[in-house]
């Protein structure tokens, strides 16, 4: 049998998208012919990946999962909402989530742990869920967050396929209080995270080229207003609290009772946030707008 390096190995990868060892037996079972090995892996429907790759996918699940004192949070995409509710990919990402707990928030060291049970790796076995559900998928990003000492991790998915499957999930680190208390109120705390969306913990977290981009825009709306200079930067500091209540945590209203700060509920329970993250299916993302009439037309040319 000819010898298979690991460079035609590669090549054939490039060439079909298709995982490391379906191209290592398609070159194998084909003696090394390059084209005859895409037949191949067509044949198997291990190639269709690879046409699909340029798809946007926007849609998918967002899925969490908890052990101990550790939780991870994943977000795997595709391209219809259909595909969610399809049992085995629902079943891929609950493993992935797991599987994410061992990666430290890493996709790439996520996709190459062995995916349990199918002898193939996590990139692996995502190619063949491509192959056969036909879309465009990708394991678009993951994150572990861990308890301080003491602590605990709570997590909320929201728009739940199952209790650990959605298109939004929080993961929320806390520390204080007797693991009771910080189950309950780490819940509600992560439901104001996924309703109220922010961006930092605290203050001093800030991205300072967010902050400045903010102050410089305020002031160039005062000064539109014609206001002197004393006066647009005390408008600038007052807009800044504003600025500040709306995308860090501790100085958002709680959106439990809409009165209390939640920094403020924090101390009454005497619990701490040390860490969150929270993701939603799709943000970012910038997806395909169809012009149906367009398509259409095209087609009847």
């Amino acid at each position: 049998m000819a010898e298979i390096s690991a460079a035609l190995v590669r090549e054939l990868r490039d060439k079909t998208g298709a995982g490391m060892m379906d191209c290592k037996k398609a070159l194998a079972e084909t003696g090394g012919d390059l084209d005859a090995a895409v037949d191949w892996l067509r044949k198997k429907g291990l190639a269709a990946a690879a046409k699909k790759a340029g798809r946007t996918a926007a849609e998918g699940l967002v899925g969490v999962r908890e052990a101990g004192d550790r939780a991870a949070i994943i977000e795997v995409n595709a391209e219809t909402d259909f595909v969610a509710r399809n049992e085995t990919f629902q079943g891929f990402v609950e493993t992935c989530a797991g599987l994410a707990l061992d990666a430290g928030g890493d996709v790439e060291a996520l996709k190459a742990l062995a995916y349990p049970g199918a002898g193939r790796s996590v990139a692996e076995e995502l190619t063949r869920l491509i192959a056969t559900i036909g879309e465009n998928m990708t394991i678009r990003r993951t994150a572990v967050l861990a308890a301080p000492a003491g602590g605990s991790v709570a997590t909320y998915v929201h728009a739940a396929l199952k209790p650990s499957l959605g298109r939004i999930g929080v993961l929320v680190a806390l520390s204080g209080g007797t693991p009771e208390s910080r189950a309950s109120l780490g819940r509600q705390l992560a439901m104001h995270i996924a309703a109220a969306r922010p961006d930092y913990l605290d203050i001093a977290s800030v991205d300072p080229s967010a902050l400045a981009r903010e102050k410089a825009v305020l002031a160039d709306q005062a000064r539109a207003s014609g206001k002197p200079e004393a006066i647009i930067e005390k408008m600038v500091e007052g807009r800044i609290r504003k600025f500040y209540e709306e995308v860090v945590l501790l100085e958002q209203l709680w959106v439990h009772d809409g009165e209390s700060r939640v920094k403020d509920v924090l101390a009454k329970a005497g619990m701490t946030i040390t860490g969150f993250v929270r993701y939603q299916l799709g943000e970012g993302i910038e997806k395909d707008e169809k012009d149906f009439a367009a398509e259409v037309a095209a087609a009847a040319r």
